[in-house]
């Protein structure tokens, strides 16, 4: 008896508040270069662009950008408005705030105040008349601790018209308990992937329970999350790869769109050969002792 393949039922869209969006979306960090944040050697402008506007094609309706992706010579925000301007009707972007960098590329974190500053650079940036969806994305030093004053000025931003929905990244489980007091929540965006602790896992499912979208992100990278991705994939993923003649970051994805229906992919390239990869992933579906297997690892084996 061959094994059973997790098919059923399986949905290729969720909402984002009022907005559908397909599970696999598209990271654009990648896009300015080839480090974390789109700190390295920018990439070629027109490839870029055309990887955008292919994504598109691909049927992909869910882009996360933020201003703070930027080169020495191009900016995310500026890609995405070049490439796709005047926007499809259906295409959902969504940024994030609180980290900004200086035109030098120096890193800030920005106080209550500043924010409406930074929601108000994307829209310019983006050429948008109002955000799709904004996450609020929580400093390392403050994932112990309240995150309740910066939310609460984007919940104001969003009355005010300029925000369509809110959501975290980079938060707890008692950081969620906290905005949700103050404003709805459509999304998570917290790294996640094979090897994942209890306490991710928990996470996931919590926004499974409560209808909340769980976005991650590093969920290709694995274990080496900024540094990378994993140089040398573990044997349990690349048997798994080899078995459906797809790649290592493929079965990543798969595993990781295997968790719930709630949960959407970002992955992010430059690269319009990964980019199919990427979006086919999608459609990969791993057998129940394929997916046993790849959960039952560890960060030190993933």
């Amino acid at each position: 008896m061959s094994p059973r393949t997790n098919t059923a039922a399986v949905p290729s869209t969720w909402q984002l508040g009022d907005l559908t969006v397909n599970r696999v979306g598209f990271g654009a960090m990648r896009l300015t270069g080839t480090a974390p944040f789109g700190n390295g050697v920018p990439r070629d402008r027109e490839q870029s662009i055309g990887v955008l506007r292919r994504a598109v094609e691909l049927g992909v309706n869910h882009i996360d950008t933020a201003a703070f992706y930027f080169s020495a010579t191009s900016s995310a925000n500026e890609l995405i408005n070049r490439a796709l301007a005047p926007y499809p009707d259906d295409l959902v972007i969504t940024t994030k705030v609180w980290p900004g960098r200086g035109p030098s590329g120096e890193w800030w974190w920005a106080t209550p105040a500043q924010l409406r500053g930074q929601v108000e650079e994307n829209l310019r940036q983006l050429g948008r008349d109002y955000l799709d969806v904004v996450n609020l994305r929580v400093p390392p030093s403050r994932r112990t601790g309240s995150i309740g004053e910066h939310l609460g000025v984007l919940a104001e931003l969003r009355e005010a018209g300029l925000i369509r929905h809110l959501g975290i990244s980079n938060v707890t489980s008692e950081q969620l308990a906290e905005a949700l007091a103050i404003t709805p929540v459509v999304c998570v965006q917290n790294p996640y992937g094979i090897g994942a602790s209890n306490e991710d896992r928990a996470l996931l499912r919590l926004c499974g329970e409560l209808g909340i979208a769980f976005v991650p992100f590093f969920a290709i990278a694995g274990s080496g999350r900024e540094a990378d991705p994993v140089a040398r994939d573990s044997e349990a993923v690349d048997a798994v790869a080899r078995a459906h003649g797809v790649s290592p970051a493929q079965v990543r994805l798969a595993w990781t769109l295997h968790q719930g229906p709630h949960v959407l992919a970002i992955p992010g390239t430059g690269d319009l050969g990964h980019l199919a990869q990427n979006v086919a992933a999608g459609a990969l579906r791993l057998t129940d002792e394929e997916m046993t297997r790849l959960t039952s690892l560890r960060s030190a084996d993933a």
